[in-house]
């Protein structure tokens, strides 16, 4: 069935690359990009996959068991927006593919002088052949550091003030995920390729390794009134748990004062909140939202933007706004 699956998507690329890619690169003159073209091709095919399982999987659930019964059809559209650039336009993986011609460059330099670049082969010799096991122990490790980007995302001034614009959005749905500034999706798409390519993952193994997180992220930002229990909840983030870290107040605040911290911030496994202090387990389905989106006196009212560009503009100016206010 798989090998099928693997079969009809080879053959849908290379009738998509011939039919339209091909001929639109010796138009314009762009013939010497084939091979990466190609390869972008299947990152689109990619895309398309996993938009519609989402939708095909995840719709239906947040008509069956909403968390929040009134969703803006706006908010949907503007947060599918940012789901078709980021995962069509293969935004993470085409920064782990231009940074790969650099980092071989800096290994080569490395290597030439007697030092060589950490990756899990050295430490477990031949886990690589286990292709499983290795998939595994990436996930996690990707996941630990992508823990402390996010925690970091929600500790400093300018970089809350891009980050607010993920929180900012008071209807979650199956598409949130992806509702970002994209300064914001840059510095992490860089920041875990680079990650990526000191533990020695493979390209190809790569591109899985992000749909696969990406899958489970868009469940967790889901409409859905749904958890893992007691348990599971302790296993892998659910849509209530990370629901909790969205919540107003005490999803990115330490205080009632407005201080930056939270809860919550473990991306795929909630033990990197456990361990580090960070976890709140609530039996409740918070309401969602920045504290300074509330009217006075609860909050400032402020203007998070309802289309795309007014968002990514609001966004730059929170960062230097949030850089040079005072501390306290």
């Amino acid at each position: 069935m798989i090998q099928t699956l693997v079969e009809w998507f080879s053959v849908v690329q290379g009738w998509l690359f011939q039919s339209a890619i091909l001929p639109f690169l010796y138009a314009t003159g762009l013939g010497d990009v084939t091979e990466e073209a190609f390869t972008g091709t299947e990152w689109f095919l990619l895309g398309v996959v996993e938009l519609a399982m989402l939708y095909l999987l995840l719709r239906p659930l947040e008509a069956w068991i909403p968390a929040k019964p009134d969703i803006d059809p706006k908010a949907r559209r503007i947060d599918f927006l940012y789901t078709c650039i980021h995962r069509l336009g293969a935004f993470t993986v085409a920064v782990f593919f231009l940074l790969d011609p650099l980092f071989d460059a800096v290994a080569s330099q490395l290597h030439m002088s007697g030092i060589t670049h950490f990756d899990v082969e050295h430490l477990w010799p031949g886990v690589t052949d286990m292709p499983l096991v290795s998939f595994g122990i990436y996930l996690v490790v990707l996941d630990f550091f992508d823990y402390w980007y996010h925690r970091a995302s929600h500790q400093f001034d300018w970089w809350w003030g891009l980050h607010s614009l993920h929180h900012s959005q008071t209807d979650m749905n199956l598409w949130s995920d992806n509702r970002n500034h994209l300064l914001d999706d840059l510095l992490r798409d860089v920041y875990l390729a680079v990650v990526a390519m000191v533990i020695g993952v493979e390209p190809a193994q790569y591109v899985l390794l992000i749909v696969a997180s990406r899958m489970l992220q868009s469940l967790q930002h889901a409409n859905v009134r749904l958890h893992f229990g007691r348990i599971g909840e302790r296993l892998l983030v659910s849509p209530r748990y990370h629901r909790t870290h969205h919540a107003i107040g005490v999803g990115h605040e330490t205080d009632g004062a407005g201080t930056l911290g939270g809860h919550n911030f473990a991306v795929l496994f909630p033990i990197w909140d456990i361990v580090f202090g960070t976890a709140l387990f609530s039996s409740k389905f918070e309401t969602v939202g920045v504290r300074d989106q509330l009217p006075a006196p609860l909050g400032e009212g402020r203007n998070y933007g309802r289309g795309f560009w007014e968002q990514q503009w609001l966004g730059l100016k929170r960062m230097v706004e949030f850089t040079r206010r005072k501390p306290g």
